[in-house]
């Protein structure tokens, strides 16, 4: 049977979303004579020169009159190879979330920009929604070639410019095809006019792509939508009956696998499992609709979940989510009051606190925001009223999605994905210690090594720490790889996460610092941003924190490459990397700059030495 695979095409206005799709079927021939000879004759009655193929998508009037595509529109296509789904999602931005709900269920966003005009902000926008939605593959199609004379110039300069964004983002596979939707060139077929492109066909790249390993197989998560028990009592073979059926959020459910029911926690073992028409299965899995039949008569019912009880969802009613606003009547608010729909569960939720609201085309975040509206992204804290069991987005996007739901209209008003839990502020207090610093032996600070991987921070941390303990001053290096081991083990390498290891491992150098231990944090840190929320909260505490910056030009990083990281970021094995396709941002105040001239790590950790000693 073939693999099928959900794309959602994205893109500003007028980027030519409709027609590339209308050509992909064209060209696939997925289109019946009658609707093709509906499109050439609506064509003709419009005076266009040709048979406008995105009229293969715009079925609705306003779509036509204006062309633009307001709401989202499905095909359906096959090859030989590969069964598709795609989603023709608005480009307006006043449509953008209608591309949020075309994109929600895609193993690929295809991303339409117009070779003339480049990258736009509604081209920025989509790229982060479909990165925020943890869409694992994203091709970026430079459409409307021929109106550029086919420039391979032209090309790359927007390939870069979109690559020094999605640098930024969390975007595990990126492709990059220039296309002519309209004439069909590098659609279905390489064309001759971009010889100077040596890469696939976008049909051959889309049959091609590997999704199955996308899937969560690990995660075992069955939220029950139904209990079945029998209607009629002339079966006597079903009488005592009773099943649960729902879809498979992730992971394997077999005959024999022994399960718990969550929030209840009791056990039981999975007896049967029922496929569509009463056909008895030796597996379910994601995305299966089935019906489970359990050894023991428990008290289950629409909300719950079934998991294996070494693995389990978290359990809470307060949570952190990144949250898209919908509504053009209203506004996201603190204390505002909503019905949030989270897989088969229906709760009453509030908004305890919005922490930020995000800039799409900068990535900035507003923390002063009050407020969010039409379209706009932030992350917000929020308190349920019962129970949820749910996990991280990005680790399972069925019980880590949510919706809001306006409770006197019943519109739906924003779509969420959940970050993780809330440490709620109302219950955890700080206790302060009975002793105070200056009771302690010895001064406590910081000193925070930042710079590229193999410029040398690691081999002077450990020269500096050696020093220090000798001189009886005690200190305790952070190697930001060894953090990774432990601490930071569950962190990527996106820019959310590396903002959250540099928070995690300044918490633990200023928890250090305070009782009298010099703190040597060495990580690569490549945001200014997050370093110097780091300095904040050592000042505001009353601590020392030393930036040392160590300038090592990436050339000579690159030369020493001790764990070859930086060959294998130049051979696209690894994105993301550093200095290669991800930015690093010197720091602007650092308190040391050690460049490679400056003598051997011994005397460069020696001139931190002085610089400690200066300032005691």
């Amino acid at each position: 049977m073939p693999q099928l695979l959900r794309v959602a095409t994205a893109g500003s206005v007028d980027d030519g979303k409709s027609t590339l799709i209308g050509r992909l079927l064209y060209d696939s021939k997925a289109i019946f004579e009658d609707q093709l000879e509906a499109v050439e004759r609506t064509s003709r009655e419009r005076g266009d020169e040709h048979a406008d193929l995105a009229l293969l998508t715009d079925g609705l009037r306003a779509e036509r009159e204006q062309g633009i595509t307001i709401d989202v529109a499905h095909r359906y296509f096959a090859t030989p190879h590969r069964k598709f789904i795609i989603a023709d999602t608005p480009g307006h931005e006043q449509y953008t979330r209608n591309m949020v709900t075309g994109a929600s269920t895609a193993d690929l966003a295809l991303i339409l920009v117009d070779a003339r005009k480049g990258i736009l902000e509604q081209t920025r926008r989509h790229a982060f929604i479909a990165s925020l939605l943890g869409i694992p593959h994203l091709v970026l199609c430079v459409n409307k070639m021929d109106l550029v004379g086919w420039s391979e110039e032209r090309f790359e300069e927007i390939k870069e410019e979109f690559r020094q964004f999605a640098i930024k983002l969390e975007v595990h596979d990126l492709t990059f095809i220039p296309v002519s939707a309209l004439r069909g060139d590098n659609i279905a077929q390489r064309t001759a006019n971009m010889a100077w492109y040596g890469g696939a066909s976008l049909l051959h790249y889309l049959e091609q792509v590997h999704v199955a390993s996308d899937r969560n197989l690990i995660d075992a998560r069955f939220p029950v939508q139904y209990v079945v028990r029998p209607q009629r009592r002339t079966d006597s073979a079903l009488h005592d009956f009773r099943g649960y059926a729902g879809t498979v959020a992730s992971g394997v459910f077999k005959p024999g696998d022994e399960v718990v029911v969550l929030p209840s926690g009791f056990t039981s073992t999975v007896s049967a499992i029922w496929g569509p028409g009463g056909t008895r299965l030796d597996e379910a899995f994601a995305p299966s609709a089935v019906c489970v039949q359990l050894a023991d008569q428990l008290d289950v019912g629409r909300g719950d979940v079934l998991c294996r009880p070494n693995n389990r969802p978290l359990v809470g009613q307060e949570l952190d989510a990144m949250v898209c606003w919908f509504s053009e009547q209203s506004s996201l608010t603190p204390d505002a009051r909503y019905t949030l729909l989270h897989t088969t569960r229906a709760t009453r939720a509030s908004v305890a606190r919005l922490d930020y609201r995000l800039d799409v085309n900068t990535l900035h975040r507003d923390e002063s925001a009050q407020s969010l509206s039409l379209n706009e992204i932030g992350r917000v804290q929020l308190r349920t009223s019962q129970p949820l069991m749910f996990d991280p987005y990005r680790r399972n996007h069925v019980t880590g999605s949510f919706i809001l739901v306006d409770e006197s209209t019943h519109n739906t008003v924003a779509a969420g994905m959940i970050t993780g839990p809330t440490l709620s502020r109302s219950k955890v207090v700080w206790h302060a210690a009975a002793v105070s610093r200056d009771e302690r032996a010895t001064r406590g600070r910081t000193v925070w090594l930042t710079g590229l991987s193999a410029s040398g921070k690691s081999t002077v941390a450990v020269e500096l720490e050696r020093r220090l303990v000798a001189a009886g001053v005690p200190a305790y290096r952070l190697d930001g790889d060894n953090l990774r081991h432990g601490l930071n083990a569950d962190l990527g390498f996106s820019a959310e996460d590396r903002a959250e290891n540099v928070r995690r491992v300044g918490a633990v150098a200023q928890l250090l610092a305070d009782s009298g231990v010099v703190a040597i944090a060495s990580l690569i840190s490549p945001y200014r941003a997050d370093r110097d929320r780091v300095r904040e909260q050592h000042r505001a505490a009353g601590l020392d924190f030393v930036e040392v910056f160590v300038d090592t030009p990436v050339e000579q990083c690159e030369a020493r490459d001790p764990k070859g990281m930086y060959a294998k970021a130049r051979a696209g094995e690894i994105t993301g990397f550093t200095g290669v396709d991800d930015p690093y941002e010197a720091p602007e105040h650092a308190e040391l700059v050690l460049r490679p001239g400056d003598g051997t790590p011994t005397e460069q950790a020696e001139r931190i030495m002085e610089l400690l000693r200066r300032d005691h």
